[in-house]
């Protein structure tokens, strides 16, 4: 009889137990894919296993219609309007690289000349969250519990770690000159033992020593155009952009330890950080809920280089979805169903191959940059007399040279305007719109208002160009993003585990609900800076 009531007394605390640990998820977990448009989801979804990404449709919760709300869709800004919970015009991240009037040259989202490189080599190792002006999702789990939460953010892109880690949190890259994951001494002044331990196992050479080939028949790839194309660039040394893909034999030419960016395997790369870093953290495993920021990196040069109906990027995504089903399966059995909480969305999409468009009829284009700034240097100096009127013209923004037209007493906004008339005279360019209109109105809907989002008073330029749908600042090879045009803003927003409920809406959704999304769940503050909205149908089911 004893044995009976300490088996049930036993058996009672058990669930006590589990119930007390369901009060909050052992680990969150966000998944950004570098390049990944909503369709993904379906255009490949016959020969996705059941465990990865159909799981997160079956057992998840989607936003079918979700969108970035801001001008430009780049890496460095969809990151960190991810974990902040707001846009460019308020976290300052208004591209990868911006033009800085007071300093006369070209920053870097990430670059921090006060930290030096901890592991890997000197030249990757200047980074950190510092050009972030906002807190993210991740520092406030980590204030909310006084910093006992841990925090780590992985990609091969140093941006795609650091950005989500946030001010507080550990961020970790890969060196394409070493092979190795590094960091910088803004986080530790030397690499810790696990770290040490996974660079140890030279991974990177592994998966380098592959040939890359298609998973399946490669006249099985129906949902891809033809394998050998005109539209996609070729790797060096390779005549044709077409499978099987030596790597060993590619590296001396395309980058060397760089060259795994551009393959599957920077993924699986990715993957074994990921389990590295739970197992040498512990995370999710003493008592607080830690939170793992992977960012997959090799999408999106794959899609740049091959284009988004490519083999390659759908060999890419076959492979992805049977990693995501292999590490679902870890999580459950490390830390039980439904005791994780897990997010999955992208940092922009992608528009298709400009060639390609055309080949089908399609009106798209190429947009010559030095064309127009040649024509806009020479517009400014027959209009208001010679002098350097155009100090940058990057991102499709202009920046003038307001000095000079101080000291000819000529009105920054006068300037501003002849310009844009001048600029929409040109074959591709949509929409012009001034600094000075920017920070006067307040647009509400359509491009201007994408646009505004995305312009920050103290750093963005004094003209934003608007390219017509389909036109491109980038060569024929390959493709790019960074519009505010759907093929670049549809992404996918979806969450499963902890306390979400399964189901999908299309109600319009916004990147920025992701960060205000996890603070209502986690009953933790908002990001200083987040003016997005929770999702509303992941609390009323």
């Amino acid at each position: 009889m004893k044995k009976i009531i300490l088996s049930i007394s036993f058996a009672f605390y058990s669930l006590i137990g589990q119930a007390q640990e369901a009060e909050k998820p052992a680990l969150v977990i966000g998944l950004v894919v570098d390049q990944m448009r909503q369709e993904y989801f379906y255009k490949f979804e016959e020969r996705y296993t059941e465990g990865g990404f159909k799981r997160l449709m079956r057992e998840g919760f989607m936003m079918k219609n979700a969108h970035y709300n801001y001008i430009p869709t780049y890496t460095g800004p969809g990151h960190a309007s991810v974990y902040t919970g707001t846009t460019p015009a308020t976290h300052g991240i208004i591209a990868n690289d911006w033009y800085v009037k007071s300093l006369g040259r070209t920053i870097y989202c990430a670059s921090d000349s006060t930290v030096t490189a901890v592991g890997g080599s000197a030249s990757n190792g200047k980074i950190s969250p510092r050009n972030l002006l906002t807190t993210t999702i991740t520092d406030e789990l980590r204030f909310a519990t006084n910093k006992r939460s841990k925090v780590v953010g992985i990609a091969i892109k140093d941006r795609g770690a650091a950005l989500p880690a946030g001010h507080l949190g550990d961020a970790y890259w890969f060196d394409s000159k070493t092979g190795e994951f590094m960091t910088s001494d803004y986080y530790y002044e030397s690499l810790p033992t696990w770290v040490q331990q996974f660079n140890g196992r030279k991974l990177a050479e592994k998966y380098l020593s592959q040939t890359w080939e298609p998973l399946f028949p490669l006249e099985t790839y129906v949902q891809s155009i033809a394998d050998d194309n005109d539209f996609e660039g070729p790797f060096i040394g390779m005549d044709k952009p077409a499978f099987p893909y030596d790597l060993k034999s590619l590296m001396a030419d395309n980058g060397e330890y760089g060259l795994l960016s551009t393959t599957p395997f920077g993924n699986s790369l990715t993957w074994d950080m990921a389990y590295a870093a739970i197992e040498g953290e512990q995370l999710g495993k003493r008592g607080e809920t830690d939170f793992l920021a992977v960012s997959f990196s090799s999408p999106d040069y794959i899609g740049h280089r091959f284009g988004p109906s490519s083999v390659e990027l759908e060999d890419n995504y076959l492979r992805l979805d049977r990693e995501l089903e292999k590490f679902l399966n870890y999580l459950d059995e490390t830390y039980g169903k439904g005791n994780y909480l897990i997010f999955l969305t992208a940092d922009h999409a992608v528009a298709d191959i400009v060639e390609y468009m055309k080949s089908e009829r399609v009106p798209a284009g190429n947009f010559n940059t030095r064309f127009i700034l040649t024509q806009m240097k020479g517009f400014t100096s027959e209009k208001f007399g010679e002098g350097d009127w155009i100090l940058n013209f990057s991102n499709e923004q202009v920046f003038l040279n307001d000095k000079l037209a101080a000291e000819r007493g000529i009105a920054l906004e006068t300037i501003q305007r002849e310009l844009a008339s001048f600029l929409l005279r040109f074959e591709g360019i949509k929409e012009v719109y001034t600094a000075t209109d920017l920070r006067k109105e307040e647009y509400i809907k359509g491009r201007k208002a994408l646009l505004q989002m995305g312009y920050n008073h103290k750093a963005s330029g004094d003209l934003l160009l608007i390219l017509e749908p389909a036109w491109l600042s980038s060569s024929w090879k390959g493709t790019t993003h960074g519009t505010g045009y759907t093929y670049d803003t549809h992404v996918p927003i979806a969450f499963m585990g902890w306390n979400i409920p399964q189901g999908t809406s299309t109600r319009y959704a916004s990147i920025t609900d992701i960060a205000p999304t996890l603070a209502m769940l986690l009953n933790i503050r908002l990001p200083n800076g987040s003016d997005g909205d929770p999702i509303h149908e992941i609390f009323t089911k």
